[in-house]
């Protein structure tokens, strides 16, 4: 059979597993097999069982539940509520003013989580009701949450950096370092798009509550100092060179017991519920990881990532175009696939194109990250809009649609990346 009906049969039978809702890590493995099974030699429950065996002991990959740990008992202690305390008497001055507080919020719980779902649930469950209450516009509310939210997935520490720097082999502390830039600026494009549009839609804007002098903001503040300090040791002890990515998550889990102990939230409920929706997470994400691991294996096998680099290559696409390509590819991607699933189910076939091109896979592996975070806000499966039609009740195509300014705002991130990628790999030269 051709490359071209091989890869057909293997995306139908990828599409017919996944319609009939078979799980994604099974459905990956399951394409795999089929396709190791009729078009190569290789015994395929062999390489099955050895992939997978391989996939699921890789010590780098020890990091990610660990993180996803950290972000599940922050998600159920006080220190939201704690946060927004924090950081609203800071926000009045500004066009937008409490609506500030989402992407504030999110850049600092992304420092502390990793995940884009957990970011948007645990700052949606902060400002959501607080705005609601002053009167800030549903629309403006609900769509900068869903933007902002996507910096968990930028602003290290990572989970999507992580999977990505294990599938292609890069430094997961120089990604954490590279994505500090682009993480913080485009929280500022965030921020400029809420204030233009404060000031072009000025009665929508309730007034602003009593003004506190400089003493009381100072003293409003000190309820961000536990996630400070917890930010502080996390990525401190990583680009200090003190720990490595794992170690470094080792102690964002013990930081966060120690903060939920402090704040009395610590019981055994607590503790239980974390662990068990961190060992629910991580399981998803590990089958996916181990599946997609085999598929890659059996395209190797089969010779699809070596033809289609060669087909990619025979087109003659300035790299500009083969960048360009590649976000509306994956944009496109993540209509059909979770962020996890689109890193791992592609890297074996798109790294060889990227390295021939001459792409630094520190500055790709961000580029990844800003288009994995515009297809978490694309529907139909975007999992920021999933999080937010469940915690307002809303329906999803009006969320997509109030969501839309941020997508745009995260077009420009990927022109900027692409004109400027110092932005991505200044700081990870200087380690």
């Amino acid at each position: 059979m051709s490359d071209v009906a091989i890869t057909t049969l293997l995306i139908v039978s990828l599409f017919a597993l996944l319609g009939s809702s078979v799980w994604i890590g099974l459905t990956l493995a399951g394409v795999a097999w089929i396709g190791m099974e009729l078009f190569s030699t290789r015994p395929a429950g062999d390489a099955m069982a050895v992939t997978i065996w391989g996939s699921a002991s890789s010590w780098t990959l020890t990091a990610l539940p660990l993180f996803i740990w950290m972000g599940e008992i922050l998600f159920r202690t006080r220190l939201s509520e704690s946060m927004f305390r924090g950081l609203a008497p800071w926000v009045s001055h500004l066009p937008g003013r409490l609506l500030h507080t989402n992407v504030i919020g999110c850049t600092i719980f992304a420092a502390v989580s990793g995940s884009s779902a957990a970011t948007c649930a645990t700052i949606g469950k902060m400002t959501l009701p607080e705005l609601g209450k002053r009167g800030y516009p549903d629309d403006i509310t609900i769509g900068s949450l869903a933007g902002a939210g996507t910096l968990g997935l930028l602003i290290p520490p990572s989970i999507i950096m992580i999977v990505y720097g294990v599938s292609a082999e890069v430094s997961i502390a120089r990604l954490f370092v590279a994505g500090v830039l682009p993480g913080i600026l485009l929280a500022g494009l965030f921020s400029g798009y809420l204030a233009i549009w404060a000031v072009l839609h000025r009665d929508r804007i309730p007034v602003p509550d009593a003004t506190l002098t400089l003493r009381q903001k100072l003293f409003e503040s000190r309820h961000l100092i536990p996630v400070v300090v917890l930010i502080a040791a996390v990525l401190g002890s990583i680009y200090a060179g003190i720990a490595t990515a794992t170690e470094a998550a080792a102690i964002g889990v013990v930081g966060s017991l120690a903060l939920s102990a402090a704040q009395g939230s610590l019981g055994w409920a607590t503790f239980r519920d974390s662990l068990m929706g961190a060992t629910r997470l991580y399981c998803m994400i590990a089958l996916i990881l181990a599946g997609a691991a085999f598929l890659t294996l059996s395209m190797g096998y089969i010779g699809l990532p070596r033809n289609l680099a060669a087909w990619i290559s025979s087109l003659q696409l300035s790299p500009f175009m083969l960048m360009l390509a590649l976000a509306v590819f994956y944009v496109i991607l993540g209509c059909f696939l979770d962020g996890i699933s689109m890193v791992v189910l592609t890297m074996g076939v798109i790294l060889p194109t990227v390295q021939a091109a001459g792409f630094d896979l520190i500055w790709f592996g961000i580029f990844i990250v800003v288009v994995v975070e515009m297809a978490q806000i694309t529907p139909p499966v975007g999992f920021n809009l999933f999080v937010l039609q469940g915690m307002t009740g809303r329906q999803l195509p009006w969320i997509a649609r109030v969501t839309a300014p941020f997508f745009v705002l995260m077009c420009v991130m990927v022109l900027l990346l692409w004109f400027f990628p110092q932005i991505a790999t200044w700081l990870p030269s200087r380690m």
